[in-house]
């Protein structure tokens, strides 16, 4: 790594780099200040330069309450390091939908201790911890082997999403519904088990703040896996 990459060089740097437009999209799907506005893909290439995994750098720049210096933390971080203590800090200080519901998400689900956390994290009164903890499992199912995944616990998640999705706040919905998908996808073996809670859940409504985002449909999405092929199939990240 260079000398000057440093949390406080690459802030600078994105001060440059925003874009007003950009900015004002990031916003209307829920971006907090402070926020520049800089696209993923310059941030990519500030990963690049910087090692691709760098995780003292990356816990640094969550440090900065930065918008975009926090989602690149997210792709910089190494996973395996982050701890429960790590994890919690990062779901305290998320501002905003994108943070939680990624690159929260993405670290926690790599993490060794991403599941236990998860369970722990649905379970609050913390709106913003649960809606964490639900896409934390959609990504530790998607990574993770089956044999090593508790398949009786995942049945009884998808029968408490079946159960609470419709009264559940809204963007906790839309989270659970990604959840039902992800098993549904990566799961294999409960693939049946999930098709059948999205097709008595039907289409969830969520209020997605007037962006072109929709809420897929369960049963239509893993019928579009099913069909390309790709069921079970596990991905070696969940980092975009």
């Amino acid at each position: 790594m260079p000398a000057t990459l440093t949390a406080k060089s690459i802030v600078a740097e994105l001060k440059t780099l925003g874009s007003a437009s950009y900015k004002k999209t990031m916003q209307v799907h829920g971006a907090k200040e402070p926020i520049y506005g800089v696209k993923i893909s310059d941030l990519k290439l500030i990963q690049k330069r910087a090692g691709g995994t760098n995780h003292e750098l990356a816990l640094e720049l969550w440090d900065t309450g930065v918008h975009d210096a926090m989602y690149l933390a997210a792709l910089m971080a190494d996973d395996a390091q982050m701890t429960p203590r790590d994890l919690q800090h990062w779901v305290d200080g998320a501002s905003s939908p994108m943070l939680r519901e990624y690159s929260v998400a993405w670290v926690a689900a790599g993490s060794p201790k991403g599941w236990e956390t998860a369970l722990k994290w649905i379970d609050s009164r913390n709106e913003h911890e649960v809606v964490a903890g639900w896409s934390t499992l959609g990504g530790v199912v998607a990574l993770r082997p089956d044999a090593e995944l508790d398949l009786p616990a995942l049945k009884r998640l998808l029968a408490r999403v079946e159960k609470a999705i419709k009264s559940a706040p809204n963007r906790v919905r839309c989270v659970m519904n990604g959840f039902v998908i992800a098993v549904g996808s990566y799961v294999k073996p409960l693939t049946a088990q999930a098709l059948a809670v999205g097709k008595r859940v039907g289409r969830v409504e969520v209020d997605m703040g007037g962006t072109a985002c929709k809420v897929p449909d369960i049963a239509e999405y893993i019928g579009k896996a099913k069909a390309r092929g790709s069921l079970g199939k596990k991905r070696k990240m969940v980092k975009c």
